[in-house]
C-alpha cells in the first residue's frame, strides 16, 4: 500500500533539491497543519468544544464555525476559542520547526492559504512569508467600510477568559472603529475581505522573489496543497517550472501527489504524509 511505501529515493531527491537550489519557494496548504498536529475533529475538538458540540450538534471546528448561532455573544464565544486554539497555541507536533530548519540561511520565500500563522511563530521571516487568504489574528469591518485589519489577541483572550454559559459579555463584541458595524475574521470568504497595506507588501515581496528567481536554480516545494484553491500555489508552480528548464518542481501529499507530463522529468512527488519531512 502507498501508505506503507519507503520513499527512499524521492526523500533522497528531495534532499538533492533543496541543498542544492539557489532559491526555494515553499507552497503550503491545509495538509501541512494537519500534519503538525492542526486536527479540526476528534480529540481537540473535544478536549476545547465539547460544550458546543453538544449544544448545537455538531462534531468538528469547521462545522461550528459555519453554525448560525443565535446572538452574536454566542458566535463570539465560539470564535474566540477558535482563534485562541488554531491562532494562538503551537501546534502539537514540530512539523514547522523542521521545515524552518531546512531553508533557515537559505533564499527562500513561502506562499500559504494557512491562516494560522504557524510559520512566523516556528521561525521564518515574516517578510518573506505571504499569507493570501488572510490570518486568524486579525479583525476587519464586516462591510467593509474602510481597507485595515486589527490584531485581535489581547480580545480573544479576554473573550474566552470572561465568557459564560457559551456566550461572552456584550461589551466584547468586537466593532468597527470606523463605522460601529460588527467587526469580523479577516479571512477570505467572499469580495469583503480586505487586503491591506501589509498584504499587498507581501504580495509585491512574493512576486519580486519569484520575477528574479523564475529563470534560476530553484525549488518549487508544494506542501499539502489541495485542490480547494489550486490557482494560487499549485498550477502556478507548476507552470513556472515547465517554463524554467532549472527549476524542480517537489509536491508531498498524501493521495495527491502528481504533476503534468510536461515537467515529470524534474518532478519529485511523494505520496505521503507530510510528516515524512522529518527524514529530510
Amino acid at each position: 500500500m502507498k501508505f506503507t511505501q519507503d520513499f527512499s529515493a524521492q526523500i533522497g531527491s528531495l534532499r538533492t533539491a533543496l541543498c542544492s537550489a539557489d532559491a526555494i519557494v515553499i507552497g503550503a496548504g491545509a495538509g501541512l497543519s494537519t500534519a503538525a498536529g492542526f486536527t479540526y475533529s476528534g480529540e481537540r475538538f473535544e478536549k476545547y468544544f465539547s460544550d458546543f458540540g453538544e449544544k448545537y450538534g455538531f462534531s468538528d471546528m469547521y462545522a461550528g464555525g459555519f453554525y448560525p448561532y443565535d446572538t452574536p455573544e454566542e458566535h463570539w464565544a465560539y470564535w474566540s476559542r477558535y482563534i485562541l486554539v488554531n491562532r494562538y497555541m503551537d501546534p502539537p507536533k514540530p512539523l514547522y520547526q523542521k521545515l524552518f530548519d531546512l531553508v533557515k540561511g537559505r533564499d527562500y520565500f513561502v506562499i500559504t492559504t494557512n491562516v494560522d500563522h504557524c510559520f512566523q511563530k516556528a521561525g521564518f521571516d515574516k517578510n518573506r512569508l505571504f499569507y493570501t487568504q488572510g490570518d486568524y489574528g486579525l479583525f476587519q469591518c464586516s462591510v467593509p467600510c474602510h481597507n485595515k485589519t486589527y490584531d485581535n489577541e489581547e480580545a480573544v483572550h479576554r473573550m474566552v477568559r470572561e465568557q459564560r454559559g457559551m456566550r461572552i459579555p456584550s461589551e466584547l463584541i468586537p466593532r468597527c472603529p470606523v463605522c460601529g458595524k460588527p467587526m469580523t475574521m479577516n479571512l477570505r470568504s467572499d469580495d469583503t475581505f480586505v487586503e491591506d497595506e501589509g498584504w499587498k507588501a507581501a504580495c509585491e515581496r512574493y512576486e519580486r522573489f519569484i520575477n528574479a528567481h523564475k529563470d534560476g536554480n530553484i525549488l518549487y516545494l508544494e506542501l499539502g496543497v489541495g485542490y480547494n484553491t489550486p490557482a494560487i500555489i499549485k498550477y502556478p508552480f507548476r507552470r513556472l517550472t515547465a517554463q524554467n528548464k532549472r527549476a524542480t518542481y517537489a509536491c508531498v501529499n498524501y493521495g495527491e501527489a502528481f504533476c503534468p507530463p510536461e515537467i515529470v522529468d524534474r518532478a519529485i512527488l511523494i505520496d505521503a504524509d507530510l510528516s515524512i519531512l522529518s527524514r529530510l
